[in-house]
């Protein structure tokens, strides 16, 4: 609606509701009584009820939407929402920085800033001329969930910015920020408190609470649990003003604006200082009144930290410093042995079960069976459990002050204890190997593997038609799947007439899956899909990849002496020589769509590196994807100063602007069929 039409009675009532709810929350330095802010909430409340077409969404009133979403659709990010690589010591933070003083001088000049990494849920939101209009997840990092209306439920997230007209600024036209809603521990406890009370379950920590209450269909719940945010990013920002140019500065803009800003946050001079900045944090984690799990440093310098770009999924201008796992002491009931897809046999432990950082953990990894040999660890025994990286369960060790005599020694298997074949220790190796190419444990998670969308992507295979498949002796290798027909799978349990075509269909489209997706789906020791899209770029037939030396296979990027030994002994066992042709024989393409090195690789493609943004016409992000490896280009997520050609498709993001400061070449799926000759 026009605002013009608005009082200034109500325009003014707003603005100091807004201004006492930011004090209150934000600052934590209320200057009215509770009473008094009620009073003017009351006030404003009662004037919309009489005139409802003075209503904005930016009310203080409409805070809380009074329908239940059906579901939550999708939001693509106008920039990728990265995440952060980890370090877990000081040696760990100068092997960073030194990297990246290699990549750019400007580095030993830079500031860093070092933040609180908060255990919780990342959130976008978006504004416009000062309004919030949406908020987001992460999600995978390019598309998130829509959740605006839970997100406007939460006290601290301002519905119009500025907050405070006292600070003189001026919103941007446009600004998307990220940040992290969480819950306060002393919040959390309360209500834990309440909910025993009223005889409700209770939550089991802030974190998952937090990513629960705010992916409630209903704004209601939402609005019935005691979440905040912190700010901490700009994502994208439109207007004349120019944007911070430092970390530090951001974080002040961010605060003037209105938005809650940690306090705790350290500006260091150089990177020892960053480092004991880092340190201190985790001996004063627990006077933090939220959760946290490490600290973040960061490069001051905005514009060095863009230059440095990506790696992988991972900013290269920030590090997230992982505080040492909380332990915890349970028993250990028995050592069990799972058996990989390539036929290795992992020991793992059967707990008691144990709260660990919020999470109930019943098994915990034991690495390996030497392992279990040098740290004497005995079923029976009192062990302490740690979780490395805040994620995976492993043993530590056992106290052995606490063993009884009742103990017992564990012996690895003789037999794989899935098919019962003797098991192997090749010498100079650590692991243990189940030898039996056919073991069901192994076929199943190879053919797990082998149908996932990174590999052959076979729409409607997943595990437990997988494993009906085993069961059923219908498949005995990933080759079986190609000569599935009606008659085998009309006889699975839950199989009719449309769910078989569909599958089959499935299956028959794999077949002409790019090269790149048929090596990263056969699964060898030490490919994944970054190394299969190289491989495939080299040896566009998987005969001319067979026949490569080991020595050739090093000459490849990112290919080290123990891959390439891996890829050569691969493509010369008997069985997986018999499995390549019969794949053939199936009809599965095991070649490039051109038959040859020269024309499977197109020249302008050759090592070029492309980034994707928008909706392209006829192409999917994946085909487009694949068309490019499958001609010897590379595709990355980010812009940067290496990027040569950004593909552009309808409703792009921010990437298209920083190609066009960077001068990336920009094209269109024409002109990218083009330079494929397509």
């Amino acid at each position: 609606m026009d605002e013009n039409h608005i009082p200034l009675e109500v325009k003014q009532l707003r603005e100091q509701i807004q201004f006492h709810n930011y004090r209150y929350h934000v600052m934590d330095s209320p200057v009215v009584s509770d009473a008094e802010f009620d009073a003017l909430l009351n006030k404003l409340k009662k004037i919309e009820a009489e005139h409802p077409e003075w209503i904005t969404p930016d009310s203080p009133t409409q805070r809380i939407s009074a329908s239940v979403a059906e579901k939550f659709t999708k939001v693509t990010h106008p920039a990728p929402i990265l995440s952060l690589a980890n370090s877990f010591s000081a040696d760990d933070i100068l092997a960073w920085y030194n990297r990246i003083l290699k990549l750019d001088p400007r580095v030993a000049g830079s500031k860093f800033v070092v933040e609180p990494k908060i255990d919780g849920l990342t959130v976008v939101l978006h504004y416009e001329n000062g309004i919030f209009i949406k908020g987001a997840t992460r999600g995978d990092g390019e598309v998130g969930e829509d959740i605006t209306a839970n997100l406007r439920t939460i006290r601290t997230l301002p519905l119009r910015i500025p907050v405070d007209s006292a600070h003189q600024i001026k919103a941007p036209r446009k600004l998307v920020v990220r940040g992290e809603a969480f819950i306060h521990s002393a919040d959390f406890d309360k209500l834990n408190e309440k909910l025993a009370q009223e005889g409700e379950k209770t939550y089991l920590n802030p974190r998952n609470t937090a990513a629960g209450s705010l992916r409630q269909l209903d704004a209601a719940l939402t609005a019935s649990r005691p979440l905040t945010l912190l700010l901490y990013q700009i994502v994208e920002y439109e207007d004349d003003a120019p944007q911070p140019k430092t970390q530090w500065d951001l974080l002040d803009y961010l605060r003037k604006l209105g938005f809650p800003v940690t306090n705790r946050a350290v500006l260091c001079a150089d990177i020892p200082a960053a480092i004991h900045a880092c340190e201190e944090g985790g001996r004063t984690r627990d006077q933090i009144p939220f959760e946290i799990d490490g600290m973040v440093i960061k490069l001051n310098d905005l514009g060095t930290a863009a230059a440095l770009g990506v790696a992988g999924k991972d900013p290269r201008g920030a590090m997230a410093f992982k505080f040492p796992a909380r332990e915890v002491t349970t028993r250990l009931l028995e050592i069990k042995v799972n058996v990989g897809r390539t036929g290795v046999l992992t020991p793992y432990a059967v707990l008691e079960p144990v709260e660990i950082g919020g999470v109930i953990v019943r098994q915990a990894t034991l690495h390996n069976f030497d392992y279990i040999s040098e740290k004497d660890i005995r079923e029976g025994d009192s062990v302490l459990v740690k979780r490395a990286g805040e994620v995976i369960p492993y043993v530590i060790g056992p106290i052995t002050s606490l063993r009884s005599g009742t103990e017992k020694a564990f012996i690895p298997p003789a037999t794989c204890p899935v098919c019962g074949t003797a098991t192997e220790h090749i010498e100079g190796e650590i692991a243990w190997y189940c030898v039996n190419a056919s073991c069901p444990a192994q076929l199943i998670r190879n053919l797990e593997h082998f149908v996932s969308r990174p590999a052959m992507d076979i729409i409607g295979l997943g595990i437990r038609i997988v494993e009906q498949l085993a069961e059923a002796g219908f498949v005995r290798d990933v080759a079986d799947l190609y000569l599935l027909d009606t008659e085998k799978l009309m006889k699975l349990e839950g199989f009719a007439d449309k769910r078989v075509q569909n599958l089959l269909d499935a299956i028959q489209e794999s077949k002409s899956r790019p090269l790149a997706r048929l090596i990263t789906a056969l699964g060898v020791k030490g490919v994944g899909e970054v190394s299969a899209a190289d491989l495939a770029s080299h040896y566009p037939d998987l005969a001319l990849l067979a026949q490569a030396s080991v020595d050739e296979l090093q000459e490849i990027d990112g290919v080290g002496p123990n891959t390439a030994q891996g890829i050569w002994d691969w493509f010369h066992r008997e069985e997986n020589i018999r499995l390549i042709e019969k794949l053939r024989k199936a009809g599965v393409r095991t070649y490039n769509e051109a038959t040859t090195m020269q024309e499977a690789v197109t020249a302008e493609l050759q090592g070029k590196t492309f980034v994707i943004t928008g909706t392209l016409p006829a192409l999917s992000r994946d085909e487009a994807k694949d068309m490019i490896q499958s001609h010897g280009g590379k595709v990355t997520d980010s812009v940067s100063a290496k990027t040569d050609y950004l593909v552009l498709g309808e409703n792009p993001g921010s990437k298209l602007e920083k190609a066009r400061k960077l001068g990336v070449a920009i094209v269109d799926e024409e002109a990218l069929r083009k330079l494929i000759k397509m």
